[in-house]
């Protein structure tokens, strides 16, 4: 379609939509026209979120994506979501919550595919309460690490993370910087001392930065070095200290089987929504839960079977 009839067709779309829209005016109160109605509200979404008006009137389409972008008409709760730069999602994305000792799923979770991942734990923290179920090691993608289940744990809860890398370039990265929890200060490879708080960015002074033997290995700024301390910041350096561990490495490999458990329960619901709306598609995801737990129930009742003959 060249530009020229993308143009007209946007007319004549919202010409249409125009139409209608006097229709309605036009009709006395207490008419019943529901699905009208929610067909306009999602007619109006899509053109508030899509087209964009000169100063003279002139309609045209909108370069990029509007934020929280309604991607069909048929589900409002649809969204699009990225895993990375170059893989996209659309639609929604499932979380699973698997008991590491049984194999059995707990909980899942259905999220929008533009919701952040810790987003859906407290829904999955509610299950596990109705469940009683008291959780004393918590195996999680990084991506959940933001979560409140991980903000507000309590002191007995350990968690199992490979944390997030930290880079920069050929000059020292935030590893290199030492923190003292007690005393709550930052110092840099040269020995010199900030006071940090979690949350914040410590900066350190430009006039000590200038004197500094390390300076071409520390920043390239005149302003001085800066390191941002994450809000959760002591959680991360003890995973970073774990991975340097043989016994951290094999505990992260234990999650190896929550993701063979993701990829049966998308083999049993597909890869494609068959509801819509998140009510619907989450109680397709846990039929599809309940699939895989028969699956691991009937293999743990063959192995007592077979070594019980043994």
């Amino acid at each position: 379609m060249t530009p020229a009839e993308r143009e007209q067709a946007l007319v004549v779309v919202l010409s249409a939509l125009n139409a209608v829209e006097r229709w309605l005016d036009r009709q006395p109160e207490g008419h019943d026209d529901s699905v009208v109605h929610y067909s306009m509200a999602a007619a109006q979404q899509v053109k508030q979120q899509d087209v964009e008006f000169s100063e003279t009137g002139h309609a045209t389409l909108r370069k990029g994506v509007a934020k929280d972008r309604r991607i069909t008409i048929e589900d409002a709760h649809m969204r699009h979501g990225r895993k990375s730069r170059r893989v996209r999602v659309d639609g929604y994305k499932r979380h699973v919550l698997q008991d590491l000792d049984t194999g059995l799923v707990r909980a899942v979770g259905i999220t929008a595919a533009n919701a952040a991942e810790a987003s859906v734990t407290d829904a999955i923290r509610a299950d596990l309460a109705c469940q009683q179920v008291q959780v004393s090691e918590l195996h999680i993608d990084r991506a959940y690490l933001s979560s409140t289940w991980v903000r507000e744990r309590p002191a007995d809860l350990d968690i199992s993370c490979k944390a997030w890398p930290v880079r920069n370039g050929p000059r020292f990265p935030k590893t290199a910087f030492h923190l003292d929890w007690e005393q709550q200060t930052l110092r840099c490879p040269n020995q010199q001392e900030m006071p940090f708080t979690p949350g914040d960015v410590v900066h350190f002074p430009a006039e000590i930065c200038a004197a500094c033997p390390l300076r071409e290995r520390c920043t390239t700024s005149p302003h001085g070095r800066s390191v941002s301390i994450h809000p959760d910041e002591q959680l991360l350096w003890e995973l970073r200290q774990r991975q340097l561990t043989p016994i951290g490495r094999t505990k992260l490999r234990e999650r190896v089987a929550v993701e063979h458990t993701l990829a049966h329960i998308g083999h049993w619901q597909g890869r494609r929504a068959r509801y819509r709306g998140l009510r619907k598609n989450l109680f397709d995801l846990r039929r599809s839960a309940v699939v895989h737990n028969l699956h691991v129930i009937a293999r743990l009742g063959a192995q007592t079977q077979h070594s019980q003959a043994a």
